[in-house]
């Protein structure tokens, strides 16, 4: 089950490259009232940070957005190891002080496993292409340095200065 349902969210993060997002946005996306669920942990520059109890409950945030980028979260929440690797190309390491584009999804995961999700990567086409490419070649086999090749030489040209992501190490090949 885990294991269709990324495929069917690897598939689905390649047509995001066709859904008309694009750069990135300072605007925070709409946040719903279900604090049973999720709690509002504030904002950073401008975005909406939120806490769930891991990657299976996605934040109200995405509630009113394309179901593409909520698949996009999901897999990062799942995925997160392999995208903590990449860098991101939106100059969000100037501007927001991003390490990684791990980071413009999620600020953080609890040792209990909860996750606090960060709103930038849901208004930021470069976040979310870089984010599902790695997702999608770490699936086909690929190893990060491969991965982190692929993405450095993609978007080093014309994007965003990338943020201070050290190169995957061996042991995290």
């Amino acid at each position: 089950m885990k294991l269709n349902r990324f495929f069917h969210t690897t598939t689905i993060l390649l047509l995001l490259a066709t859904a008309g997002l694009t750069g990135c946005s300072s605007e925070s996306a709409s946040k719903s009232q279900d604090e049973h669920t999720t709690h509002d942990t504030g904002h950073v520059a401008g975005d909406l940070i939120e806490e769930t109890s891991g990657a299976n409950k996605l934040p109200s945030f995405l509630s009113n957005m394309d179901p593409q980028i909520a698949q996009v979260y999901q897999a990062v929440g799942y995925n997160y190891q392999t995208v903590e690797h990449m860098a991101c190309y939106c100059g969000c390491g100037e501007s927001v002080g991003h390490k990684s584009n791990r980071d413009c999804f999620i600020q953080e995961i609890k040792p209990s496993g909860a996750i606090v999700w960060n709103s930038h990567g849901a208004t930021c086409n470069n976040c979310l292409e870089i984010a599902a490419e790695s997702i999608l070649m770490k699936s086909e086999g690929k190893n990060l340095r491969e991965i982190r090749t692929h993405i450095d030489n993609k978007y080093k040209e014309g994007y965003g200065k990338p943020t201070p992501t050290p190169l995957p190490n061996e042991s995290s090949l």
